[in-house]
């Protein structure tokens, strides 16, 4: 880690700490899924706060999200949605969704969250086939390749007002790379320049640093 890379986290910690706060179910979703080898890529703490307050500010009561992981970032918008509310998370890989789906009971709000397992591709496109009620946000988080896809169906799956987020779109600068031709950056660039084409839309890109490194996410409004 470069000291750059020190300085953002000891800020980040530092913000955490004082404004965001962690509390015991969050942070043991994130050391359970250390515990069960599951990649430590969760949204930092403070994103999770980001997340839940656009939600709010939004006022989502349903949200869709495209993958789970230990389900720390499905936690935080589930919470957001509250009691009445309800999260559909989509998650590729079986195990992924046990660990998700213990954390969110022992959060408390597992009655809120339902765990679709599967490839997003296929389980969201039968969610708009089966003409499911829209979503007031959409969460986009799994493969980077397929981002383009996925920011297709969640238009199919949102309404007017509807926001949609997608997560690291800047991948350390590799989003502006001519080299990196790899699947997950030229994902991240189709799906841009859809946010920025799309007449549907209007968005806006914002960088940021971190515990999580150089990195950024998309915002976007359903016209």
């Amino acid at each position: 880690m470069t000291s750059a890379e020190q300085a953002w986290s000891g800020v980040d910690a530092y913000l955490v700490d004082e404004v965001v706060g962690e509390d015991d179910a969050l942070a043991a979703a994130r050391a359970r899924g250390r515990e069960r080898g599951l990649p430590p890529i969760d949204v930092a703490p403070n994103q999770g706060a980001f997340l839940a307050l656009v939600a709010q500010l939004a006022g989502a009561r349903r949200v869709l999200e495209f993958g789970t992981l230990a389900g720390y970032s499905t936690i935080w918008l589930a919470r957001a949605v509250g009691a009445s509310g309800h999260v559909t998370t989509v998650e590729r890989d079986p195990r992924h969704a046990e660990v998700a789906r213990g954390n969110l009971d022992a959060a408390g709000v597992g009655e809120r969250v339902r765990i679709e397992v599967g490839a997003a591709l296929d389980v969201v496109a039968g969610l708009a086939d089966a003409g499911t009620e829209p979503y007031d946000l959409v969460f986009i988080d799994a493969d980077k390749a397929n981002m383009p896809a996925y920011l297709e169906l969640a238009l199919r799956l949102t309404r007017s007002g509807s926001v949609i987020v997608g997560d690291n779109v800047v991948r350390r600068g590799a989003v502006v790379d001519p080299s990196d031709q790899s699947p997950d950056v030229a994902g991240v660039r189709a799906f841009l320049h859809d946010l920025g084409t799309d007449p549907r839309l209007e968005a806006t890109v914002l960088q940021t640093v971190g515990s999580k490194g150089w990195d950024g996410f998309a915002i976007a409004r359903v016209r």
